[in-house]
């Protein structure tokens, strides 16, 4: 691919990923990966937004050493050779947003919380409604781990993925 000069912004790389789950779109900063979501077009285009409003940036496909990292850890992570993933990240939200997705973090894995227990974590949020659109625009599917939240009543929360893509990661995790 070309190399892409630019004097004033700060440029956002973007390539896709193959993935068992279909086809994933990963974005990066200068500091480490941005995004990595399901392939849907309106999921795509409001992340992009995200990133637009969120940097003054021009974002063009192109590759990087962060996706390479990020291929082989994903590799490892869908052949159970990880449970981890140690990349150079750049989480872009609200600081409530990247407070939940921080804790989200900690949850290990093969391990599901229910959202209250989770909420409580939170500085003790007594309501689980607050991080449910935090979970929702998580903006690094599968890395921050918004599939191991479940419903308080044992029923599986809505995923950005969808439920098909969620089952299939805790299955993944709990064997």
């Amino acid at each position: 691919m070309r190399e892409y000069k630019s004097q004033s912004k700060e440029i956002i790389l973007t390539t896709t990923i193959e993935t068992p789950l279909g086809e994933m779109f990963a974005a990066a900063s200068k500091k480490g990966i941005v995004m990595l979501c399901y392939f849907t077009p309106f999921n795509i285009e409001a992340r992009i937004d995200i990133l637009k409003k969120s940097f003054d940036t021009d974002i063009i496909p192109s590759e990087c050493e962060y996706f390479q990292m990020l291929r082989t850890q994903l590799d490892e992570y869908f052949n159970k050779q990880r449970t981890t993933f140690e990349l150079p990240m750049q989480l872009v939200g609200s600081n409530f947003q990247i407070k939940v997705w921080k804790e989200l973090l900690n949850i290990p894995y093969g391990k599901v919380e229910s959202f209250s227990n989770f909420a409580a974590k939170i500085d003790g949020l007594k309501s689980s409604k607050a991080i449910e659109s935090p979970l929702a625009q998580n903006m690094l599917n599968i890395i921050v781990p918004c599939h191991r939240i479940q419903k308080d009543n044992g029923n599986s929360n809505v995923y950005a993925g969808g439920e098909d893509k969620k089952e299939f990661l805790l299955k993944l995790e709990s064997k």
